[in-house]
């Protein structure tokens, strides 16, 4: 009984949830979500697009699991207009860093007056300085993350909960998704502040099968994952090699002093990134023959994930005042390769 009145709690709080982007992990999360007794109760819907879209709204969403003798089949309300939806009570953005300006408008449009938005994302984020008491740049904003500064206005960063998630996932063909290793999602107020919104969604992402932890200090999470991502996407983008073959390989020095780079830009900005470079490396060890979303991006000619996850070190590298040559090498190449494909693209065009 005590389950029971839990679940209608969740229910009750959160009648309308919008998943912005289900793509991979977008997709995911809002199968879970759909498929959860908990939410019995609610309208999940979701932002998708392609072939995707049709494929979900045609068959549902197959989420394969690891262990599982068939995939979940959940179905939702999926569009690829954002007007076709009602105001929400969360909106859960999973869009990566340079795809967030132009769906701003249409993020800020789907909050009711009192709604939270999770933004899962990998790198940097555009609000990062919000609530800092830590950096002594509290209230900063980041240009190259948000230009003009059109999200912090349209969005406002203290709707904010961030998200910082380990799952591996891969959409196999359009309407199905694969799940690999992880599952743990850590989310945090930008404020530090352990608040009742972010209680209330840790449980309604717990009730829906995933493994959560909440903090206080969620910078820290971010910084930690930073540190693997800084160094093999650019460079297994540069590379086209997979995972394993960059930390076992003669590539490993460079990934060593890039982890040590950014590491130090996020001390000196008050942040504890609990492993240390050898921890960090075995733990890229475990990650095997995966390709990074860089390089998957790359492959697939998608305008690739720069400006978190590389050039935002370098810029906050320069107001912590660190020197970081072998970061701003790394930005300078991939910013060469990202500007020769974006050429090719157009000339194909």
């Amino acid at each position: 009984m005590e389950h029971a009145a839990q679940d209608t709690d969740i229910s009750a709080q959160f009648r309308s949830i919008c998943i912005f982007g289900a793509g991979a992990i977008g997709g995911a999360l809002a199968a879970r979500l759909a498929a959860s007794p908990a939410l019995a109760g609610s309208t999940v819907s979701a932002i998708a697009r392609g072939a995707h879209l049709q494929a979900i709204r045609k068959n549902g969403l197959h989420l394969h699991e690891p262990d599982k003798t068939g995939p979940l089949i959940a179905r939702f309300a999926a569009t690829d207009t954002a007007a076709d939806l009602p105001p929400q009570d969360l909106v859960i953005v999973t869009l990566k860093g340079h795809q967030l300006t132009s769906a701003s408008a249409d993020i800020a449009r789907l909050l009711k007056p009192d709604g939270r938005v999770v933004m899962i994302q990998n790198g940097i984020p555009w609000w990062y300085f919000h609530g800092d008491t830590a950096s002594g740049l509290e209230g900063r904003q980041i240009e190259a993350l948000d230009p003009g500064g059109l999200i912090w206005q349209r969005i406002g960063p203290e709707r904010v909960i961030g998200g910082v998630i380990y799952q591996g996932a891969q959409m196999i063909e359009p309407g199905h998704i694969r799940l690999t290793s992880g599952g743990l999602l850590h989310l945090g107020e930008p404020s530090g502040g352990l608040s009742p919104a972010l209680t209330k969604i840790a449980g309604l992402f717990e009730a829906s099968g995933w493994a959560i932890k909440t903090t206080g200090r969620i910078r820290d999470e971010l910084w930690l994952k930073l540190l693997g991502n800084a160094a093999l996407n650019p460079i297994s983008a540069l590379t086209r090699a997979r995972i394993g073959e960059i930390v076992d390989g003669p590539l490993e020095p460079l990934v060593r002093t890039i982890m040590i780079e950014t590491k130090t830009v996020a001390e000196r900005l008050g942040c504890h990134v609990e492993s240390t470079i050898d921890q960090r490396l075995e733990h890229t060890r475990t990650l095997g023959s995966a390709k990074t979303s860089m390089l998957q991006d790359l492959e697939q000619g998608r305008l690739m994930e720069i400006m978190p996850l590389t050039r935002a070190i370098t810029q906050l590298a320069r107001m912590a005042d660190v020197p970081t040559p072998a970061n701003d090498m790394l930005l300078l190449l991939i910013s060469q390769l990202d500007q020769s494909m974006a050429q090719a693209r157009a000339d194909k065009a």
